[in-house]
């Protein structure tokens, strides 16, 4: 297997909403979004997959040490090898890669967050800095694009951390702040046992309103020059709101079971764009 036939079949098998959005780029900049992605599935999986903490630090830290290698001209995995001839070509930085493995790691040092000041760092680093990268391979022109970008990347992280909160227990992590816990009077253990309750939907209601504040936020910021480049970044936006509004009327019930959309409808919302340039 090739390192891109590696990267596509990663991000194939991960059935995620970004994917659909590739598959309208030009080969050149789908061949590079691939393998960024497959980098953020892999460094993902490392946290999720592995049970024993230090062996997911041990193997982040192989990682570090393979984006640094393979900048200096020598890299080992697959995903690298098909990551680095693209990185000159659409500004993709060493730090950027960092940054999403710095990102994971907060995952293995903490399983709750104080307030939303402390949940927004870690949406910076694991979404934002994503949003940077596929924003310059996406064909961004103008430097207020970033700021658009690590915006729409932070909707999308709260919109994971809705449809994930039941997941997420089953780990013992809960990304929901301890501060808006405490503000509507749900407790940990009520999450972690995944019992539902007044209480908790009207926490979820807060939940998705600042998620659908953050993406009216990012879409205002975007600048009309990149609005034709950026619009895998606007099918995505399509898509992942729609999930939100999906969760919102199943009344988040999503303790027990993990909300989707189907591929077809996938495709539908990201084609939409495409061609009608409607979300």
């Amino acid at each position: 297997m090739t390192p891109q036939q590696y990267v596509q079949q990663k991000a194939v098998a991960s059935g995620s909403s970004f994917y659909y959005a590739f598959l309208f780029l030009p080969a050149p900049r789908r061949a590079a979004i691939t393998a960024f992605y497959a980098f953020c599935r892999e460094v993902d999986d490392v946290v999720d997959e592995v049970s024993d903490a230090g062996v997911a630090r041990t193997k982040l830290a192989w990682w570090q040490a393979e984006v640094a290698k393979a900048y200096a001209g020598q890299p080992t995995h697959p995903v690298m090898q098909a990551l680095m001839p693209h990185t000159a070509d659409y500004g993709i930085e060493q730090r950027h890669l960092q940054a999403v493995i710095d990102g994971c790691q907060m995952d293995l040092e903490q399983t709750r967050y104080l307030d939303f000041a402390g949940l927004a760092q870690y949406c910076h680093l694991v979404a934002g800095i994503v949003g940077e990268v596929t924003a310059r391979i996406f064909g961004q022109t103008d430097e207020h694009t970033t700021q658009y970008a690590h915006t729409l990347g932070r909707a999308f992280q709260l919109t994971n951390i809705i449809r994930d909160v039941g997941e997420d227990a089953m780990m013992g992590r809960i990304y929901l702040p301890v501060s808006e816990l405490q503000q509507f009077d749900v407790k940990a253990h009520e999450i972690l046992k995944r019992q539902y309750s007044d209480r908790f939907t009207a926490l979820m209601k807060f939940q998705a309103e600042r998620a659908h504040r953050t993406y009216d936020e990012a879409l205002a910021l975007l600048p009309v020059a990149d609005r034709r480049a950026q619009k895998p970044g606007l099918m995505m936006a399509s898509i992942y709101r729609t999930l939100l509004r999906e969760i919102e009327r199943d009344n988040f019930q999503v303790l027990h079971q993990r909300i989707r959309l189907t591929p077809l409808r996938k495709f539908w919302l990201a084609w939409k764009v495409q061609a009608l340039g409607r979300m």
